[in-house]
């Protein structure tokens, strides 16, 4: 299974980093292939939204672009909430990794989930989570 972090999605809209939207599109489009076994975690799509209503008040997209973008990208894959297992997960992998909140918190919801590969640019590349192996697409 694999997953994507918020920066791909968000990359995938920005037209003002060329390079980095051009391999999210790609990213996305290969993911979405017949078979694929990619999925997108509940915290993804809120972080998503909530980057997609930033560029709204700054008066970079519309309140229509909004709602469309997250139509868009939050159908792609199948939507997988967090249960009251991620919690425990999320303290374990935060105090061993000496994570970021918000990282331990992905890492979490992807451990759960049955993610091995998470797609981000956040995080160290190449780094091993208890199976949980970063790719970073935009390098």
């Amino acid at each position: 299974m694999t997953a994507i972090d918020t920066n791909v999605l968000i990359y995938a809209i920005d037209a003002d980093e060329p390079v980095k939207q051009a391999k999210a599109l790609s990213l996305l489009s290969r993911l979405r292939q017949p078979g694929g076994s990619t999925l997108l975690l509940w915290q993804v799509a809120g972080e998503f939204l909530k980057g997609l209503r930033q560029r709204e008040s700054k008066g970079r997209i519309t309140a229509a672009d909004v709602e469309s973008f997250f139509r868009q990208y939050s159908t792609m894959f199948p939507l997988v909430p967090p249960s009251g297992q991620l919690l425990p997960r999320y303290f374990d992998l935060f105090e061993r990794f000496s994570l970021s909140h918000w990282d331990a918190m992905l890492l979490a919801a992807c451990k759960e989930a049955g993610v091995t590969t998470l797609y981000s640019e956040d995080m160290d590349a190449g780094t091993d989570y208890d199976g949980l192996r970063i790719v970073n697409p935009f390098a």
